[in-house]
């Protein structure tokens, strides 16, 4: 286990192999979630998260609707290519 200490200016220092394991560089942005007996630290996504109904309107497809037949057979299909 790594210890730290806060600072006068409220600032902790992350141990290296901590920002190592996790791929944190300098400049990292991270988001701070409070979990009531403690705090939590998750790097910052680029973007908001977002769930495939949020989006899924934009994957348009003006096609013939594929039938679950169709569908098992690309996954064969993707699967024998992959293990040729």
């Amino acid at each position: 286990m790594e210890t730290t200490k806060l600072s006068s200016k409220g600032q902790v220092i992350i141990p290296k192999p901590l920002r190592s394991a996790h791929h944190w560089e300098t400049g990292q942005e991270l988001v701070v979630i409070d979990m009531g007996d403690g705090i939590l630290l998750k790097p910052k996504t680029p973007f908001p998260e977002s769930s495939i109904k949020d989006v899924a309107s934009c994957l348009r497809y003006d096609g013939k609707a594929k039938t679950l037949e169709d569908m098992e057979d690309a996954i064969k299909t993707g699967i024998g290519a992959k293990y040729k």
